[in-house]
């Protein structure tokens, strides 16, 4: 679960312990250029006040309109869908084309949102199937995610845990990482043993952990939802943390150094139990090639590139963007 969908949920229960009547929206199924994903979450008050996002248009403001009116059930749940019509799609602000099809569920003591999110914040993952017509619901426990189901009738949502970027090394590169992977929805935990960098860290809604990384990385459970960054240039840290980090199901492993540096540190790692296969899942050097030169732009790149590998969008290597631009000069040259 991202931190936009823990924002949410946190404030659709707060204001239901508050008295308020909140019910809570989800994108289940949508047709043609939508402009938020399957799953995206809203809540709104019986007053119209509303966390989350749906559409990023005015669908937030018929809903928040609706609410106020009184027009939802606080009994069941109900389907709606906007954008049928090219007029429907231009007055809510959709895309050209852009149908998207909603379950409004009134929030109550049944809804066992509370129980989603106290697991999916220890760790767990959860579907929750939603009986649309009833409004009865099932919690089951998963060993892994996946991805979320509506038949017209019954809504499974599965809740996982929430990303986590784990980045060896307290460095000024570590502190830029960690400020853009907050407000992205990242977990954001710092390791770095060494004496100098303890009393340094300040970076706001993060951990810092003077464990040595691989003994970290063993405690905390690497996870499919986890990237792991190694920052220090110390081959004593950052080994240490590539070697256990290599046979986990980490989504990304990135490491800082030069394409020397990083051919170095692989002839190193062969050294050890390691597959060929294991050691091409390193990203090395690390982050996008986006001709970043200080702190905060390779910070910039490495973010990038961790969200183009959760997002399954196709990045190319280092040595290509070069060949790339080695033609594009050329043409230039000769044009």
């Amino acid at each position: 679960m991202n931190r936009v969908d823990v924002e949410v949920l946190e404030a659709a229960l707060d204001w239901q312990r508050r008295g308020a009547v909140v019910f809570v929206v989800t994108v289940v199924r949508t047709w043609g250029s939508a402009p938020r994903p399957v799953g995206s979450m809203l809540a709104v008050r019986a007053d119209g006040a509303m966390k989350g996002s749906v559409s990023g248009g005015c669908v937030e403001d018929d809903l928040a309109e609706r609410a106020r009116g009184g027009s939802f059930s606080e009994r069941r749940p109900e389907v709606l869908r906007y954008g049928v019509t090219a007029d429907e799609a231009h007055r809510f602000g959709l895309p050209c084309g852009g149908t998207l099809e909603l379950v409004v569920e009134p929030l109550r003591p049944e809804s066992k949102l509370a129980d989603v999110l106290d697991s999916t914040l220890s760790g767990k993952t959860v579907m929750r199937t939603l009986d649309a017509l009833t409004g009865k619901v099932r919690l089951e426990h998963l060993d892994a995610w996946l991805p979320g189901t509506f038949d017209g009738r019954y809504l499974q949502s599965v809740y996982g845990p929430q990303l986590r970027v784990v980045l060896i090394g307290a460095s000024q590169l570590a502190e830029y990482v960690a400020r853009l992977a907050v407000p992205l929805g990242y977990t954001v935990i710092v390791c770095d043993p060494r004496e100098e960098y303890q009393t340094v860290w300040d970076v706001p809604r993060t951990e810092f952990n003077r464990e040595m990384p691989d003994d970290l990385l063993l405690r905390i459970g690497v996870d499919c939802n986890t990237a792991i960054v190694t920052l220090t240039h110390d081959p004593k840290l950052d080994d240490m943390a590539l070697l256990e980090a290599l046979t986990t199901e980490a989504f990304y492993i990135g490491a800082i150094g030069s394409r020397a540096n990083s051919e170095r540190r692989k002839a190193r790692l062969r050294l050890f139990d390691l597959s060929e296969q294991q050691i091409a899942r390193l990203h090395a050097p690390v982050g996008l090639y986006i001709g970043a030169q200080t702190p905060p732009e390779i910070a910039v790149s490495i973010v990038a590139e961790m969200t183009a590998i959760r997002r399954h969008v196709p990045v190319l290597q280092r040595h290509s963007m070069r060949a790339t631009r080695e033609a594009d000069s050329m043409y230039v040259a000769v044009a």
